[in-house]
């Protein structure tokens, strides 16, 4: 199985967004005269979405009536503070690199809108290096189903089969599996205490992003998946 893409989630993987999302919430508690928060609420709640870091900052459950209206409020300031905090991982630069120079395309397969996505992608000068980037509107069902991935590949006229899927959460690994793609977990990303990384059946976790160079090294130095060496990296 020759390796030709490596497709990538957004948040938590290539881009660290969770200092826009802290000023953002802190900003609409502030407003309401309430307690700020750290960074740490954000990033283990930043992967189950907007409602989820509400929730636990305004300290809500989460069926409360308030949370659709701050919902509101947040992608409301959030359109007009892209950008301003967030920034790619340490090493993403690299690993594009890397992945380009080897002769393999790379996507983005998100689940956050195109409203946002693109204008991201657009600031770090991305967007015309991807061979696909996917997002919710693209798509029937998002992940953890598989069709999102799936666009991806015949967008790049790529087999599933021979691609790489990486995410921070148990949906990207579900998504890459269902896919028939090879996986790996970032460690590094928005994972909570309560998650448990060696339980979501990826073939590989990481713990920062030229970790990956590692694997990819030896893979498309040899073009198969089949024997995949353990160099710095964990081997479910």
């Amino acid at each position: 199985m020759k390796i030709q893409a490596i497709l990538f989630d957004l948040d938590g993987t290539l881009l660290d967004s969770a200092p826009d999302f802290l000023w953002i919430i802190n900003q609409m508690l502030t407003r309401r005269a309430k307690l700020c928060i750290n960074l740490a609420v954000i990033t283990e709640q930043a992967s189950n979405g907007a409602l989820a870091m509400l929730a636990s900052a305004f300290k809500l459950t989460p069926e409360h009536p308030d949370l659709a209206s701050l919902k509101q409020e947040f992608l409301q300031l959030y359109s007009s503070h892209l950008n301003k905090k967030s920034h790619l991982y340490k090493g993403v630069d690299e690993l594009l690199d890397y992945i380009e120079a080897r002769g393999l395309l790379w996507a983005v397969v998100t689940n956050k809108p195109a409203l946002y996505t693109h204008p991201i992608l657009d600031h770090f000068k991305l967007s015309q290096r991807a061979g696909a980037i996917i997002c919710p509107e693209h798509v029937n069902k998002t992940k953890p189903d598989p069709e999102p991935l799936l666009l991806a590949c015949t967008q790049m006229s790529v087999a599933a089969e021979n691609c790489w899927y990486i995410g921070d959460h148990l949906r990207d690994i579900e998504a890459g599996n269902a896919a028939n793609m090879i996986t790996v977990g970032c460690q590094y990303g928005y994972l909570s205490p309560a998650d448990d990384s060696q339980s979501w059946g990826a073939d590989f976790l990481i713990k920062q992003p030229t970790q990956l160079i590692s694997l990819l090294d030896a893979n498309t130095l040899s073009n198969t998946t089949n024997h995949l060496p353990k160099i710095g990296f964990e081997h479910v």
